[in-house]
């Protein structure tokens, strides 16, 4: 089982320095491929000579789908570059998938904040209720799979809830590591905690309602 790990990135000098202190345990398990969206800060210049980094247009989805092409893992794990991976990720990965085809991470933040502690909650909680996971939560699927279902839709947002939903639809079973994911919560901090949770909830139900992407990605504020 070899594991490629995927990390979409674009102007994330802020964030770049800490995922790149949680790889060094996993980078001699996995391959490991930076898709840059044309930074345009000193994010390529933080990134160590060690790893692949491949340029590709902006658009999660988009970088994300160029690195799965371009990797050679049977195992592609997208990983968000403000995350934080245990030490025994491969490990964790690889043990998933010996009975599963598509699994993730739970999801915890470094934040005391009683509504981020509901987050997460509420997040791991819907993995097991409602068959739904979420780019955060570090998504790892076979790469047979991941290209029978056409890679994540590149749309402008939501790529990973409609990415979900397709592999609900087709009754793929997920299955969740031991193991959690830390990221941040930069978003909710800055836009108020509570109201960003209704908000992202709210966003959801618009998607699912067949609202146009375009004008829900632009209700999505980057905070960046």
């Amino acid at each position: 089982m070899k594991v490629s790990i995927i990390i979409p990135v674009y102007n994330e000098e802020k964030t770049i320095r800490r995922l790149l202190r949680t790889l060094v345990p996993v980078k001699n398990k996995a391959e490991i491929i930076f898709v840059d969206g044309g930074s345009t800060d000193g994010t390529l210049s933080l990134m160590p000579e060690e790893y692949t980094v491949i340029q590709g247009a902006k658009g999660r989805a988009r970088q994300m789908n160029l690195g799965a092409e371009k990797s050679s893992g049977n195992v592609l794990f997208f990983l968000h570059c403000d995350s934080e991976l245990p030490e025994d990720a491969v490990e964790q990965i690889e043990s998933v998938m010996r009975k599963y085809r598509v699994g993730c991470f739970g999801i915890a933040f470094h934040s005391k904040n009683i509504w981020m502690k509901c987050c997460q909650i509420i997040s791991n909680h819907r993995i097991k209720d409602r068959k739904v996971m979420f780019g955060d939560q570090g998504i790892f699927i076979r790469r047979k799979l991941f290209f029978e279902v056409g890679g994540f839709p590149e749309i402008p947002i939501m790529e990973d809830y409609q990415f979900s939903l397709t592999l609900k639809e087709m009754g793929v079973r997920i299955g969740i590591a031991k193991k959690r994911i830390y990221t941040s919560d930069r978003r909710f901090a800055r836009g108020g905690r509570l109201r960003i949770m209704w908000k992202m909830n709210r966003l959801r139900a618009m998607y699912r309602r067949g609202v146009e992407i375009e004008k829900i990605a632009d209700l999505y504020r980057d905070v960046r």
